[in-house]
């Protein structure tokens, strides 16, 4: 079978190539992979890495998968919180496809718009973008430079700039989508069902996409950043907590206002540490008002807030030294996690507040960031994309734990996953209900996997996507009915 796959790549003149036995393998197979918890040697490894240069060699490396009976995984970034562009529990040998060559970036300043291919980094195209458009220029996407485009996209892409101007894919205009057979469709020929589905329904389902047609957003000169840390008693940080999601998500559309949340007991003393951490589009006069009005307890200073470029700032976020590492592939570090998340629609009182940093205390490494909606977000309806998490909702929470390389040697892994799990099921009294929402991009496999069958798939495929789960599944039926592009939580068809 590996045989097979290389002599079709090798006529097909796509030589980037690396088979199990090839030296290069191990390096190329975990460079991409963020989540260390998928380098156990345990888990099953494709059968060859597939690295094409161009969009012919992207359709090649789909056709010579599926003439030597391969199936696909295709890696953009490798961010996938559970692993699915390069990992699968098929029983029948795989190859990943990764993207990473496949990352130019062309910029239209007169009509601000970029065509991305789909291997490009966030990163990337913001430094790209913003280098090219003399900082007047950005994309709204998420905060952590070395996601791939592709799989961000994807699966919807909130961001600090969400408040302003929506998702990264509320922002595209325009793809290229490579079907089962090789065959390169854009937004006219690929049709109105399936272009909605591939911005925001996840991927791994469609196809492969090859490149994306992004309206760029304006941004001002200066923009202002600060980040807030208090350390206080439950009973404090429950306050500050009840205030926060009462003001964050009505705040102006500007200004993107989040809190991360941990707990620690030392002997019999309780500690709650909250970083409150915030981006505002404009001066810092404007942030230092608003929330000296709306939020006093927070106790804002002119010292606490750094004026700058938007691509600073996003250097910044990302946890970067300089704008230039925005370029690195690999520029932030990797760690063991795993992770969870909700949507908020009521907001939780004063004391609920109190029980719930109690019960966070008591599992210690868990971790919460808490991103507010509203803005434009809410004035998006709900079935615009795939991803159907607007109006109404406050704000989002990310449930996250984290362990050491030591902590797996010693095979701790589980203890600290059944911790996260249960927190997260002491949380389902204080967040939506009917289905409990969660967000695809923080795919967690715990909702469900796929069966092929909708009925049963609709389980966990409505947690992401509520009543768009069903046109999610014409659209899949419509561009992939046989399901050649399949993880464990992809889109079943209707006919399969």
């Amino acid at each position: 079978m590996a045989s097979d796959l290389e002599a079709c790549l090798s006529s097909a003149q796509v030589s980037n190539l690396s088979i199990s036995y090839s030296p290069s393998y191990l390096h190329l197979l975990d460079v991409s992979i963020q989540n260390l918890r998928f380098t156990d040697p345990s888990i099953p490894k494709p059968l060859a890495i597939i690295i094409p240069s161009t969009k012919s060699q992207l359709q090649s490396s789909v056709l010579c998968c599926r003439r030597a009976g391969v199936s696909m995984r295709v890696r953009s970034g490798g961010h996938s919180y559970e692993g699915q562009s390069y990992i699968s529990d098929d029983t029948r040998p795989f190859a990943i496809i990764d993207m990473m060559n496949l990352n130019a970036i062309h910029v239209d300043i007169s009509s601000n718009n970029s065509w991305v291919e789909s291997g490009a980094t966030l990163g990337q195209v913001y430094y790209t973008v913003s280098t090219l458009s003399n900082g007047s220029l950005a994309v709204s996407a998420g905060s952590c430079s070395t996601v791939g485009t592709g799989g961000h996209i994807s699966g919807g892409g909130f961001g600090l700039l969400s408040r302003k101007y929506g998702l990264a894919a509320d922002t595209v205009l325009d793809a290229l989508l490579i079907n089962h057979e090789g065959k390169v469709f854009d937004r006219m020929s690929m049709g109105p069902d399936v272009f909605w589905a591939i911005r925001g329904g996840g991927g791994g389902s469609w196809g492969v996409v090859y490149a994306w047609k992004l309206r760029l957003v304006p941004v001002p000169s200066r923009v202002t950043r600060f980040t807030l840390q208090r350390r206080c008693s439950a009973g404090e940080a429950a306050s500050l907590l009840f205030k926060w999601q009462l003001i964050a998500p009505k705040l102006p559309d500007e200004f993107y206002l989040s809190a991360g949340v941990t707990g620690e007991i030392n002997g019999t003393i309780t500690t709650i540490s909250i970083s409150f951490l915030a981006l505002f589009l404009g001066p810092k006069y404007e942030p230092i008002a608003i929330l000296g009005s709306r939020f006093p307890e927070l106790g804002l200073r002119d010292s606490d807030c750094v004026e700058e470029s938007w691509l600073n700032s996003a250097a910044h976020f990302a946890g970067l030294d300089s704008t230039v590492q925005l370029n690195d592939h690999n520029a932030q570090p990797k760690t063991y996690y795993k992770a969870k998340s909700d949507y908020v629609k009521t907001r939780i009182s004063k004391r609920e507040l109190e029980v719930v940093l109690d019960k966070l205390v008591s599992v210690a490494q868990v971790s919460l960031i808490l991103d507010p909606y509203g803005g434009v977000m809410s004035r998006i309806r709900s079935d615009h994309l795939p991803f159907p998490h607007r109006d109404g909702n406050l704000f989002s929470i990310q449930y996250l734990i984290e362990w050491t390389a030591e902590d797996e040697q010693k095979g701790e892994r589980g203890q600290y996953i059944e911790k996260l799990r249960g927190f997260y099921e002491f949380m389902a009294t204080y967040v939506s209900k009917n289905p409990r929402g969660a967000y695809v991009n923080y795919m967690d496999l715990d909702l469900g996997t796929s069966v092929g069958r909708v009925e049963e798939d609709r389980v966990w495929g409505e947690r992401y996507f509520m009543g768009n789960f069903y046109r999610l599944v014409k659209a899949k039926t419509l561009i992939d009915h046989d399901n050649v592009f399949n993880n464990q939580q992809s889109i079943p068809p209707m006919s399969y």
